[in-house]
């Protein structure tokens, strides 16, 4: 199957400190020549002025800090780039236990988790942990990079190894798709060019497999859904009687003449007409932003959605949700918040915490009630109004939440529906 020159494929890099995850981006830029002259000229000079004999390529990314996300302020350094078969959107998360709402934040919309592990150290606490967000957040695929093999002398054994211990802890997560590469990012060694050193590693260097992998089958195609933002009335002379449900496609495929229900109010119709900005199409699928016209003029606005009749989400107030808390304040008990969830709006409290994850053993806490910073743990909800929910492991959009201090809009907590 031909790969769509035009897709995007986003991939977040996990990584202890100084497994080398900065000369990684740094290498894969540099190889896949994504990197501007001036940009070039300049680390050129910085990596004299520290004195390297050639390029630091880890400074490609250092100089991404100011690159924030906007709203919670987070280390998360976005790095873009283009190969004549794809576009690429690296996630910098840091490795660090205090950074986990990092990682969280990074991750999330991931097609790719690449984690790092030096060679010379093996499986460690810090990379369980990261393969367990990684599970957590069912992220499709994941490369395990095998990285500094240079200073191992590019040994079989040692890879085959770190490969041993790593399938033993994703046997008990939830990860299906694990592709292992020995590398060496310093000297390129399988990052964007086959390594002249490891002869007997038969696989494909990094690039390679990002460029080919398929993810077409990671979007859930099965699910109609389609939250509306808006509802679209010109009144001018050309559309003087249009009425369009605007939005943005989360799953599944609507075709024009399916019969829909819009949740909550249960109302059903036909799809009369399917609009983009370059015209009416038959059908649509995620994640295409469109319009959506119905032959019954039926009540519908912004958090409400539009799903098949034979295909509909849970209507529920109270969900179960693993939540990982991003504030420094910690959650007041029964205090109130805003869940935004797709495009719905509602006021909703923690009914209850049922437990925590210890995150050095991963194992589960029951008594410790309080949650702070960092943690990670399986809460009850309860929302004022219904919400359209699916649970996150068969739809990553409808099936995760966010929650906003009321008073403050600060982004305390992000959650996927269990």
């Amino acid at each position: 199957m031909a790969l769509d020159n035009n897709q995007l494929l986003r991939f977040t890099t996990a990584g202890s400190v100084d497994d080398g995850k900065s000369t990684l981006i740094g290498r894969l830029l540099y190889d896949s020549k994504s990197i501007f002259e001036d940009q070039l000229a300049a680390i050129e000079s910085t990596s004299k002025k520290k004195g390297h004999d050639g390029l630091d390529l880890a400074l490609f990314t250092d100089g991404l800090r100011d690159e924030r996300e906007q709203g919670i302020t987070i280390d998360v350094a976005y790095r873009y780039f283009t190969t004549p078969k794809r576009k690429f959107i690296i996630a910098d998360t840091p490795g660090h236990i205090q950074y986990t709402r990092n990682m969280v934040t990074g991750a999330s919309t991931a097609n790719v988790a690449t984690i790092l592990i030096d060679a010379r150290h093996g499986v460690i606490e810090q990379t369980k942990r990261h393969a367990f967000i990684a599970s957590l957040l069912q992220i499709p695929h994941i490369i395990v990079c095998v990285n500094k093999m240079d200073l191992v002398d590019f040994s079989e054994k040692v890879f085959n190894n770190i490969v041993r211990q790593f399938e033993e802890i994703s046997s008990k997560m939830l990860i299906t798709d694990v592709r292992f590469i020995p590398m060496s990012a310093l000297l390129g060694d399988n990052v964007v060019n086959r390594s002249k050193n490891m002869d007997w590693y038969q696989g494909a260097p990094m690039l390679h497999i990002l460029e080919t992998m398929h993810i077409s089958s990671d979007i859930n195609k099965v699910d109609a859904r389609f939250p509306v933002q808006t509802v679209l009335r010109p009144q001018s002379d050309t559309h003087r009687d249009y009425r369009g449900y605007a939005g943005r496609v989360a799953s599944g495929v609507l075709r024009v003449g399916d019969e829909i229900t819009v949740m909550p109010s249960g109302f059903t119709s036909i799809i009369k007409s399917i609009d983009t900005f370059e015209g009416e199409i038959k059908e649509a699928f995620a994640p295409m932003s469109v319009s959506i016209t119905l032959e019954d003029d039926i009540d519908a606005s912004r958090g409400d959605m539009i799903v098949r009749s034979n295909n509909k989400p849970e209507a529920s107030q109270d969900i179960e949700v693993m939540l990982c808390w991003l504030n420094n304040n910690p959650a007041k008990p029964r205090a109130k918040y805003i869940i935004k969830h797709t495009s719905n709006n509602q006021t909703a409290m923690i009914k209850e915490i049922i437990y925590k994850i210890d995150i050095h053993t991963l194992g589960r806490i029951n008594d410790d009630k309080e949650l702070g910073m960092n943690d990670i743990c399986k809460v009850k909800i309860r929302t004022t109004k219904p919400l359209m929910v699916d649970s996150y492991r068969e739809n990553r959009v409808t099936g995760s939440i966010i929650l906003v201090d009321d008073t403050t809009n600060e982004t305390v907590a992000a959650g996927m529906i269990v």
